[in-house]
């Protein structure tokens, strides 16, 4: 299996790339809708193909690439089936492996952060490597105070789903604030501060209830342009409409009829 993972500053968001070495396929886990042209060269400079995108939830904090990638390589979007985005081109649930090549992701129904997020498993030959999105990030968890977020539901996924898994279990987060890069299974469950020593599911409820945290700076365009697979609404603000102006000159190109063109 071939591996990056790949950082997008302003949301600290991690993306990550999984190219299978025999097909050539590969697929981009929660892509950033700024930092697409870096990742299609790097996709490029390894010798591989653009295949898919991949998405854990609809995120609030930062629009997707997901729509952008389409446009620029034509790959295929990618989203939890029972998310029912029109926009997409397939959909993922827990019970089907989905495959990239010879490399095959479990697909784990995990919601809490919100009610439709999705973690994806894979065994490569040493690892077992957990793609957690913003479900468990590193000696933390993701919020569950707006967007169908439950602070109940996020203790059950982590508990049944993640922490039966083994200790040695890679984790690699959606997010993370502090300059880390990954986890382990077995450090999450001694060290992370609102679960960690089997701290009961009414004391992280409470936690998570009091946290007193920001109100997204994105969501209010985020969200709904990511229900769209990564367009980019009218109300996008100012600062960020710059690599939306990329992705509208992207879809032009692709679209337009040239010249000859019948139809």
């Amino acid at each position: 299996m071939i591996f990056k993972q790949l950082f997008e500053p302003d949301s600290c968001t991690y993306t990550y790339l999984l190219g299978c070495p025999d097909t050539g396929e590969t697929v981009l886990i929660d892509p950033v809708i700024e930092t697409v042209e870096r990742d299609l060269k790097i996709i490029q400079s390894l010798g591989l193909k653009p295949t898919y995108t991949l998405e854990t939830h609809i995120h609030a904090d930062h629009l997707t690439g997901a729509k952008k990638m389409k446009a620029l390589a034509s790959t295929q979007i990618v989203v939890p089936k029972m998310d029912q985005l029109p926009c997409a081109d397939l959909g993922v649930e827990e019970g089907k492996i989905f495959q990239v090549g010879h490399l095959q992701l479990e697909p784990l129904f995990t919601p809490g952060h919100t009610s439709t997020h999705h973690a994806y498993l894979i065994k490569s030959n040493m690892h077992t490597l957990l793609f957690s999105g913003d479900a468990l990030l590193i000696e933390a968890c993701g919020r569950t105070d707006f967007q169908s977020g439950d602070a109940k539901a996020l203790y059950q996924s982590i508990h049944q789903k993640f922490f039966n898994l083994d200790d040695e279990t890679l984790v690699y987060p959606g997010h993370d604030y502090e300059g880390r890069q990954l986890t382990t299974i077995g450090q999450e469950k001694q060290r992370n501060p609102r679960l960690g020593h089997n701290r009961p599911e009414h004391e992280f409820i409470e936690i998570m209830d009091n946290m007193d945290l920001p109100y997204p700076k994105k969501i209010d365009f985020a969200v709904p342009g990511n229900s769209q697979c990564g367009q980019c609404p009218d109300e996008i603000p100012e600062e960020f409409k710059g690599a939306c102006e990329i992705q509208n000159v992207a879809q032009q190109d692709r679209i337009a009829p040239k010249k000859g063109d019948q139809g």
